[in-house]
């Protein structure tokens, strides 16, 4: 994994600006020897910023920027001059990264949006100068302000991909090969485990220039929830998608038994997926016939729309493709509740 480009995890140091200090000056010009104060403001310490690009889809910028220091603003000056705000520090991220606090782990905020901006970490402010303190009791104030230190601390940017469809299923179930033929995502595809070490992302194309985008998430092990495989480093990314697109080779022993495992993974890893919209898709049906066919169907899942599919022979990609559709433009489903049972014969 140490060549991959694609990084979803960054811990970084952070320290904006501290606030310039306020002037404590009085006015004396040649004819006004007793001008009272005029001292100005100091200005704001710099921001760090993070922005949504959807140009990026991955924080591997960020990955040796390990420390970053936004400037402080400048202190203010006589003649009521206010002193120049630090510059602020921005940081494009991918849309779908969620900013965390390093040490307690509470979740700041997401950037979801293109050209989204929330600040990381604020500046501090700039001092007051003494012309701010003056009154009828005090009219030459000989003190100012001095400005806010900045923030500083440790925090962590997670990136969980924004797509529509994501693809759940054990290594080697046929997700990157569906995703290379109804795409134009070209991930590496070998018949062996784990061949996909990073989620992909591919752009299905539907009906009348309506699309959807598809994620090809790495393949889930048994005891993926506890850190077995590499399953949890990408369960995150599911969590973003609209609908499960659950993926079980028609080779396998025990259909059932397969979608409660992938099912159960989700479940221990976040109870909230369960309320996602589901398909099933029976994958390299290439291998088997008809008559193979109607026999499996008892063995099913019940209560997920089901469909038969080769992404060799181009089998049942359009029905796979309208179910998808449905799926993203429907209520999601509650917890426990019993969809009825549906298997497209293809």
């Amino acid at each position: 994994m140490a060549d991959s480009n694609f990084i979803d995890y960054v811990k970084i140091f952070c320290a904006s600006g501290a606030g310039g200090a306020g002037s404590m000056h009085l006015r004396r010009e040649k004819y006004i020897p007793k001008g009272g104060p005029d001292g100005g403001d100091g200005g704001r310490g710099g921001h760090i910023i993070l922005r949504g690009n959807p140009q990026f889809w991955t924080l591997i910028h960020l990955r040796y920027r390990k420390h970053i220091k936004a400037e402080p603003g400048e202190a203010g000056s006589g003649q009521l001059r206010t002193g120049r705000n630090g510059q602020d520090i921005y940081l494009d991220v991918p849309l779908g990264t969620v900013a965390k606090d390093a040490e307690t782990g509470e979740v700041l905020f997401e950037i979801v949006d293109p050209g989204e901006e929330k600040i990381l970490v604020a500046g501090g402010r700039g001092g007051l100068g003494n012309n701010n303190f003056k009154s009828a009791t005090n009219q030459t104030p000989r003190y100012a302000q001095p400005g806010e230190p900045g923030v500083e601390g440790w925090f962590i940017l997670e990136l969980k991909l924004l797509a529509d469809v994501g693809l759940v299923g054990f290594p080697n179930a046929g997700k990157s090969t569906l995703l290379s033929t109804i795409t134009a995502a070209k991930p590496k595809i070998a018949n062996y485990a784990f061949t996909t070490l990073e989620p992909n992302l591919g752009i299905v194309d539907y009906y009348d220039g309506q699309s959807f985008v598809m994620a090809d998430i790495p393949g889930i092990i048994e005891g993926a929830h506890e850190g077995k495989g590499i399953g949890l480093r990408f369960l995150r990314h599911i969590e973003r998608n609209s609908v499960l697109l659950f993926m079980i080779p028609a080779d396998s022993d025990d259909f059932r038994k397969d979608y409660d495992i992938l099912l159960g993974e989700l479940r221990q890893y976040n109870p909230e997926l369960m309320v996602k919209q589901r398909v099933l898709a029976i994958t390299k049906c290439d291998m088997i016939d008809e008559t193979m066919r109607r026999e499996m169907e008892p063995t099913l899942p019940k209560g997920i729309p089901t469909v038969f599919i080769s992404s060799i022979e181009g089998t049942g990609l359009k029905e796979l493709k309208d179910l998808l559709w449905q799926a993203l433009h429907s209520e999601p489903v509650l917890p426990n509740a019993q969809e009825p049972e549906t298997t497209h014969e293809i």
